[in-house]
């Protein structure tokens, strides 16, 4: 299980990361800068249910994600495995549990917001822990345009006040542009240079 102290603040990247690639470095980086956080926790799931295929073994991501990231201030954990959660919310819930006194931001690609009302218990999670969204190309207009945006429109922090959400209290979310790193988990696989169960 990570550490963690009281009154830190954690970021939650979740994710396949399947296989890791430098556009999640960069991603988790940007997000340490621009939403104040003290760490980011990449949580490496045992798989994802909107995705019809399993991911490589865990032991292999694992691997792959630690030489990546190589980052102080990251942690790279399968804790989702160890808890026996599935779905994010689920996850959430029992992080607050085991860490009393930690912050948690959850953060995502716009990618993801733009299909997060696909998510189990979407709401859930937008009402329980601030959300920091870093743009990825190609995703811009679709995420700001998403069912989960025009919900949360009113509880949505400016992007050029960035650092207030780490202590903001959900609902909260932002979304910053970043400079990209255009590669994905996907064109890597379809590319040959990684094996996938």
């Amino acid at each position: 299980m990570p550490f963690a102290t009281k009154g830190q603040v954690i970021g939650l990247l979740g994710g396949s990361f399947d296989p890791a690639h430098e556009g999640h470095a960069h991603i988790t980086r940007e997000a340490l800068k621009r939403f104040g956080l003290d760490r980011v926790w990449w949580l490496l799931s045992p798989g994802n249910p909107l995705k019809e295929h399993g991911p490589a073994p865990m032991a292999q991501r694992k691997a792959r994600a630690d030489a990546v990231m190589g980052h102080p201030r990251v942690e790279i954990t399968d804790i989702e495995a160890q808890l026996g959660t599935r779905y994010t919310a689920q996850t959430l819930e029992a992080l607050r549990r085991r860490y009393p006194g930690v912050r948690f931001v959850w953060l995502m690609g716009a990618d993801n917001l733009a299909q997060f009302h696909l998510w189990q218990d979407w709401r859930q999670i937008m009402e329980t822990v601030p959300v920091g969204v870093l743009a990825r190309p190609g995703q811009r207009i679709s995420a700001r345009m998403s069912r989960a945006a025009a919900l949360y429109a009113p509880y949505r922090i400016a992007g050029r006040n960035s650092q207030l959400l780490s202590h903001a209290t959900a609902p909260a979310w932002c979304f910053v542009n970043v400079p990209m790193v255009d590669v994905s988990s996907t064109a890597l696989r379809a590319a040959g240079g990684w094996r996938s169960a």
